[in-house]
């Protein structure tokens, strides 16, 4: 199955992605500090997540307009758990794969765990994610009203992009195709990066980990 250019089978590839932002490190403890060793590993115990981002970050800042041309701010859900995503809607394997996944999820949490979280993608082709195109993929995975897929100009995404450490680049030999960094990050309640998901995270995964981060 074409990975879009990445490989994220292998979890010492995603944290080398992680670590290409050079805004967080993954498990980056002083060796000098026996006790901040355990309680990071404490807390990487604690989730499900492919990765947790120790020190826990302030999440990038992330305000762009969805598909249907309303502005929308991350700040604007602080008191929920967001799960950000980076997606394009042409994708023939992971997209998808991360769509579906993240609709088992939510479909597998109470309602009272759903209320608490709010699923937010960012376009990787702002040449191609027009308004239908978005409307058409967030139907056929039974997402309208639940994920909101931010779009917009090249120069208004790229910082975006930069900013969550995000690599995306047409591929030369596809060109209909996007190299794109596949991530899924769990954003707490207080507005800080913490996990960090796989694209071939298990639903389970989430619906353990949602209740905890939106505790924070």
């Amino acid at each position: 199955m074409r990975k879009n250019g990445l490989d994220f089978r292998m979890l010492a590839a995603l944290l080398a992605l992680v670590l290409v932002a050079g805004a967080v490190a993954v498990i980056a403890i002083p060796t000098s500090s026996h006790a901040k060793a355990q309680r990071a590993q404490a807390l990487a115990d604690h989730y499900d997540a492919a990765a947790v981002l120790t020190p826990a970050k302030p999440a990038p800042a992330l305000s762009l307009r969805n598909y249907l041309g309303q502005r929308v701010n991350i700040d604007q859900y602080r008191g929920k758990a967001v799960l950000v995503t980076f997606l394009y809607t042409n994708c023939p394997d992971i997209c998808p794969l991360i769509a579906s996944n993240l609709r088992v999820a939510e479909n597998l949490m109470s309602p009272a765990e759903r209320a608490k979280v709010q699923l937010l993608a960012v376009s990787v082709d702002p040449r191609n994610d027009t308004p239908k195109a978005v409307s058409d993929f967030l139907a056929s995975h039974g997402l309208t009203g639940r994920m909101q897929y931010l779009v917009g100009s090249a120069k208004e995404l790229a910082p975006v992009w930069q900013a969550w450490g995000v690599g995306s680049a047409r591929d030369v030999e596809q060109p209909q195709f996007i190299n794109h960094t596949g991530l899924v990050y769990g954003v707490t309640a207080n507005g800080m990066r913490l996990t960090v998901y796989s694209p071939e995270f298990k639903p389970a995964e989430l619906v353990h980990d949602v209740p905890l981060l939106a505790a924070q």
